[in-house]
């Protein structure tokens, strides 16, 4: 089992535990969430709140099932199962972290499927090098739509480090080389799925840069809080897969 997983869950108000999690694996299971309003204060002890478009004054997007005939972008708040993705792949500068929290479980289904990005980017190293060479070619996926984000699925940075960027919807499009791969990657993905079932008040916090997220589908009415925020700089939660994981076949 990984590691996150293997550490079991965190206080949420616990500001330490949440950042060595972060620090160290990217993701920090957390319980103890009392509502919106506290997921949104635990978010500020660590992070500045990114407002979404989805989201209400404060910065919180509540996902709740508003109708099966959503969509693409508005998929969440359906029913239906939502595939492995970051989160705002369309814009340039993606929120570094991801909060979630759920305040009413699903009557059944509704589990988190939570993916390392850093285990799928060694597998492809390790495995399949054309293929990842091709995902991390620049200008090679155009997300959001017309007006959304040309770039790559894997993207280096200066310093070596590498960040995901991706979505599986109706808003995408592939470059034929990209597309060629996708089913290596998508097998790669599956290799490392994990899937949590969250009870009232538990919830996650992850490094949007490296880990992907998705959900099963779901009856009954669940609700989850989201917030996306960047961390605080003096914390020293650097995002995305370090560069000393990285192979050098690419």
């Amino acid at each position: 089992m990984d590691a996150p997983f293997e550490r079991g869950w965190v206080a949420a108000d616990d500001q330490a535990a949440v950042v060595s999690a972060l620090t160290h694996h990217g993701l920090a299971l957390v319980e103890g969430l009392a509502d919106s309003t506290h997921l949104r204060r635990v978010t500020r002890s660590f992070a500045t709140v990114v407002p979404h478009r989805d989201s209400a004054s404060d910065g919180v997007t509540t996902l709740v099932d508003l109708g099966s005939d959503r969509n693409g972008a508005f998929a969440g708040f359906s029913s239906c199962a939502l595939a492995p993705h970051t989160d705002r792949s369309g814009v340039a500068n993606p929120p570094a972290l991801l909060v979630l929290g759920c305040s009413q479980p699903a009557t059944s289904g509704g589990q988190c499927v939570l993916i390392d990005g850093q285990a799928v980017y060694d597998t492809l190293a390790d495995t399949a090098p054309d293929a990842l060479a091709a995902l991390c070619t620049p200008r090679s996926v155009l997300f959001g739509g017309a007006s959304g984000h040309l770039g790559a699925i894997f993207t280096e940075y200066e310093g070596g480090r590498v960040t995901i960027r991706l979505r599986q919807d109706d808003l995408v499009q592939f470059s034929p080389e990209v597309r060629r791969w996708l089913p290596t990657l998508r097998a790669a993905i599956d290799q490392h799925v994990a899937e949590l079932d969250l009870s009232a008040g538990q919830g996650y916090i992850l490094d949007n840069h490296r880990w992907l997220h998705g959900r099963r589908a779901f009856n009954g009415h669940r609700v989850v809080h989201r917030v996306n925020a960047n961390p605080l700089p003096h914390l020293g939660i650097r995002t995305g897969i370090p560069a000393r994981v990285r192979s050098a076949a690419v």
